[in-house]
């Protein structure tokens, strides 16, 4: 029996609104809002916004606290970079790419639509 949050998060989950995420920044969403294996990391790019799963592959680093920056993502702790339209991995030492999700600006709200091969 399903408690709904695969439905929510299918329809797509409010996380932000625009404004509230800094340009070059990320923000954490928690994989008990967003219903997925991993917690979310949510980026604005230059009023561009990505959302990937926020675990490093290298050393289970937060993404969501790394530098972005022409449409990736440096971990902070050892500085491996993700492409933040597909999460694929660009430089060493992260062994592979992350999971990318959808986001969809809906007027004022940052909407998260997760990828559903990663749902919990």
């Amino acid at each position: 029996m399903s408690d709904g949050t695969g439905d929510a998060a299918a329809r797509g989950i409010v996380v932000a609104h625009v404004g509230e995420i800094e340009d070059g920044t990320g923000l954490k969403v928690s994989r008990e809002q967003s219903g997925t294996l991993d917690d979310i990391a949510v980026f604005n790019d230059g009023e561009n916004y990505f959302a990937l799963d926020n675990t490093c592959t290298h050393e289970k680093t937060d993404l969501a606290d790394g530098w972005v920056e022409d449409g990736c993502v440096e971990c902070p702790l050892h500085g491996a970079k993700f492409r933040l339209s597909d999460g694929d991995v660009l430089t060493p030492p992260a062994p592979t790419g992350v999971a990318a999700h959808t986001i969809r600006v809906d007027g004022d709200d940052i909407v998260l639509i997760p990828n559903p091969a990663r749902l919990a």
